[in-house]
């Protein structure tokens, strides 16, 4: 399959060139290692993968030999396995400025961002892969820093093809995992099976300890039948037929492991009444798809949970293009004990810009009368926006838009 170019790249180039070491970490499968042996052809760098025995046997037992025979610059996959290279690894770079020695990746997890950080603090940069984003597969991977603007807005979507609710629900229902772009339904449904089967059970006996393997996949599967609903951890626990302590640990694994995504409520001394549960979203619709058995496009799209699905796709895409922005953002949510809410809240340099969700190709504009709910906080209030099914950019008054979904 040819290489598609991924947004991460700019931003990894850039670290590159003032960090002696640098990590990639993801979900399984993302493609980190697809991105580094690309941005590593036609150097001198060696590769090296710790899912080799003979490799991780040595990098465990005489880390300092390995480094003998991988002399840096080198790139080292799966870096989690053999933790006993970190000290050496700082050693290293102790000892030179030179920049861009180590090339990392790691399947995500608590245990290797700690073990990192501990060991490389200041050394290291560390940086997150997700599945690929609709601009990715798009191969829309120059443009311009989002804006909310309404002129940056109406340049943005002339890169963009009209907006489809048939290719949306492709895009949700089929996944970011780059080994899924070709595959037809049958060999989908086989792919994600296979993915939970060989990557999450794995990772979840062998790296988090987890023995109640029955237990874990039905609160797996619990999850994705919540997605885009507040935590209820009574209910998760109840589907795992465990504990409420033990289903709050097993979220944090699935985090951890860049399964799931929880958005923290947005929070103000001023306002009392917010609610401090988070939402659940997954990082893959099409793992949250598989999970409950939406078993095609046309299926999910019509289906009870569509409204869940698409806000989904839509806080995921905003996480994946702030990810990999020159300028970093909060994603909240607000919600009171009013039941008054608003899907997503984006703090950035200091604005509060209110987004509201929609599948709707013409949803209500009074939406935007909730944005007024925000303007209590000791930050601006900024630019909001629908984001829905529209095929254009619509202005809606002086402050606010519709957008259309696919040209986050």
């Amino acid at each position: 399959m040819e290489y598609l170019n991924r947004e991460l790249e700019r931003k990894f180039l850039k670290m590159n060139q003032s960090f002696k070491a640098i990590m990639v970490t993801g979900a399984r499968q993302v493609g980190k290692t697809t991105m580094l042996c690309h941005l590593a052809e036609h150097s001198d760098r060696k590769f090296v993968t710790m899912d080799n025995l003979q490799d991780r046997e040595l990098a465990r037992r005489d880390p300092k030999l390995f480094f003998q025979m991988y002399r840096p610059p080198v790139m080292i996959d799966e870096v989690q396995k053999a933790p006993e290279l970190f000290d050496t690894i700082k050693e290293i770079c102790d000892q030179t400025d030179r920049t861009g020695l180590f090339w990392l990746t790691g399947s995500e997890s608590g245990k290797l961002l700690k073990e990192a950080g501990d060991s490389l603090a200041g050394r290291v940069c560390i940086l997150r892969m997700y599945g690929f984003s609709q601009r990715e597969k798009l191969g829309l991977t120059g443009l311009p820093k989002f804006s909310f603007e309404l002129d940056d807005l109406l340049q943005r979507e002339k890169h963009f093809p009209e907006n489809s609710i048939m290719d949306v629900f492709e895009f949700i229902w089929r996944g970011t995992m780059p080994g899924t772009m070709s595959m037809d339904q049958e060999q989908l449904q086989e792919y994600y099976n296979s993915y939970v089967d060989t990557y999450l059970m794995r990772d979840a006996i062998d790296d988090n300890g987890i023995t109640n393997t029955e237990g874990f996949l039905n609160v797996l599967r619990a999850c994705a039948a919540f997605t885009g609903n507040l935590v209820n951890y009574s209910d998760l626990a109840a589907a795992g037929g465990v504990s409420v302590p033990t289903a709050k640990s097993w979220l944090k694994v699935l985090q951890s492991m860049g399964v799931i995504c929880l958005l923290e409520p947005w929070s103000n001394t001023e306002v009392k009444r917010l609610v401090k549960t988070p939402k659940l979203y997954f990082c893959d619709t099409g793992l949250a798809a598989f999970l409950s058995m939406w078993t095609s496009r046309d299926v999910l799209m019509n289906g009870a949970a569509s409204g869940h699905y698409f806000e989904n796709y839509v806080v995921i895409e905003f996480m994946k293009l702030y990810s990999v922005s020159s300028s970093k953002a909060n994603l909240t949510f607000y919600r009171d004990s009013n039941q008054n809410q608003i899907d997503l809240v984006i703090e950035e340099n200091g604005l509060l810009h209110p987004i509201e969700i929609k599948r709707s190709a013409n949803p209500d504009r009074k939406l935007v009368k909730r944005f007024r709910l925000l303007h209590t906080s000791s930050c601006a209030p900024g630019r909001g926006a629908i984001v829905c099914m529209t095929d254009r950019v619509l202005p809606l008054d002086e402050n606010n838009c519709m957008i259309p979904c696919n040209i986050v």
